[in-house]
């Protein structure tokens, strides 16, 4: 059981991560990046989960 085989799980959340940290920089495009990204990692959680 190494982290190879959690991948799945880390992934859409270090996904998440950064898309909060880009929403939180006060310009329009990391923010709409952010928006994204953050959409994009919890639509690829759920799919797995």
């Amino acid at each position: 059981m190494g982290i190879s085989d959690n991948m799945e799980e880390v992934e859409p959340t270090i996904l998440i991560g950064i898309g909060f940290v880009l929403f939180l920089i006060p310009e329009p495009a990391t923010s709409a990046l952010g928006i994204g990204l953050m959409l994009l990692g919890i639509v690829w959680w759920i799919q797995w989960a």
